[in-house]
């Protein structure tokens, strides 16, 4: 007999399988692109052989120094033993052989593409942060406070402002004086009578993005080069100058994210509840757009090391006695025919962790993209 199902019966549904989180869906993604994934362990190797490259070459007694001279072993070929003859026993190389080879000094190559490791990822991480800071920031309140206006005399008096401080900050006090005069000048008309320039007001979004305007028709290397020239010689500037002089394409991708962003549900109920803007911005729209900004910033890793060897090439980059990639190549341009290990090993090393780079950042993109899937 068929027996008959009341209300009371229970069912059990058939587990399901499990979701899988954001991560595991991303990581699944990403190891699929075989190049993003080759890229990545490249990139792995880089970090930790610059880990032990500072751990190694720095320090009053470093295990390897890329500093010693050896006038007698110059242009060694890679590979070639040392004439312990000619050597005292604190300049016969760790490994026995020149790995690597020597230069026109006689220093050890492979130590120096070791310190040189370091200073190029330094350079690349500190510049790329210092610009996506910058670009989440520009961007986030263009992207935000867009709509509102601003007086232009106001904006006018904090250039003004700044102009002055940096003169006093450079010993210029005299000229300091007619700036700081006049932004406290237009300060006061912006309070009292900012009607008489008729300078009017401008948005907040039009202002932040005819800088970005503005920016991107210098050419950023040139742009570079010229305030590196007028600087002092510093690792420190460089990063500093790499990293705000990059700034405008992580700007530009964290406008469009929050502009798009700002409209979708789930902010509209947070202003309903009384959350406040900064709460909004960082705690519910950035993590939302931040994924086209790690992709932009993947990438600009191997702009801002290709960036620093080029002014190490010309010159202008990370004074001695710090070994870069870029200065390597520099010394070895005299030598192309007599030695070329100078300039092909540390060019061949730049190739590939640029290339890394890339191909990291385009895996990363394709797999944080749904559109790309």
């Amino acid at each position: 007999m068929e027996r008959q199902f009341t209300s009371s019966d229970t069912f059990v549904e058939a587990p399901s399988a499990p979701q899988k989180t954001r991560l595991e869906i991303f990581w699944n993604l990403f190891r699929k692109n075989r190049l993003a994934m080759f890229g990545l362990v490249i990139f792995i190797l880089f970090f930790f052989t610059a880990l032990i490259g500072l751990l190694l070459t720095s320090g009053q007694d470093p295990f390897f120094d890329p500093a010693q001279v050896r006038l007698q072993e110059k242009l060694r070929a890679p590979l070639s033993s040392p004439n312990l003859d000619s050597l005292r026993p604190d300049e016969v190389p760790r490994l026995g052989i020149y790995l690597f080879g020597t230069d026109d000094l006689g220093r050890d190559i492979f130590s120096r593409m070791l310190q040189g490791a370091w200073v190029s990822l330094t350079v690349g991480f500190v510049a790329v942060g210092i610009s996506v800071l910058v670009g989440i920031l520009l961007g986030g309140v263009a992207g935000w406070f867009g709509e509102k206006r601003i007086s232009m005399i106001r904006i006018l008096s904090v250039i003004l402002f700044l102009t002055g401080a940096a003169m006093v900050l450079s010993g210029a006090y005299l000229s300091s004086i007619w700036f700081l005069g006049g932004a406290l000048l237009c300060l006061v008309f912006s309070v009292y009578g900012a009607d008489i320039f008729l300078l009017g007001t401008i948005s907040v979004d039009s202002l932040i993005m005819r800088l970005v305007d503005i920016m991107l028709c210098f050419p950023s290397f040139f742009l570079i080069l010229t305030v590196v020239a007028l600087l002092p010689a510093s690792i420190y500037n460089i990063m500093i100058v790499i990293g705000l002089t990059s700034w405008m394409g992580t700007t530009r991708f964290v406008r469009a994210e929050f502009l798009s962003l700002r409209e979708q549900d789930f902010v509209t109920a947070a202003r309903a509840l009384g959350v406040g803007d900064f709460r909004i911005i960082f705690r519910h729209m950035m993590p939302n757009a931040i994924a086209p900004v790690l992709v932009s910033a993947t990438i600009g890793i191997a702009t801002a090391i290709l960036t620093e060897a080029g002014l190490s090439f010309l010159g202008f980059g990370v004074p001695p006695p710090h070994a870069t990639w870029g200065n390597i190549l520099s010394d070895g341009k005299r030598f192309i025919f007599d030695a070329p290990w100078i300039t092909f090993i540390p060019g061949i090393a730049i190739l590939i962790v640029v290339l890394c780079f890339n191909l990291f950042g385009e895996g990363l993109r394709d797999a944080l993209n749904p559109k790309l899937r």
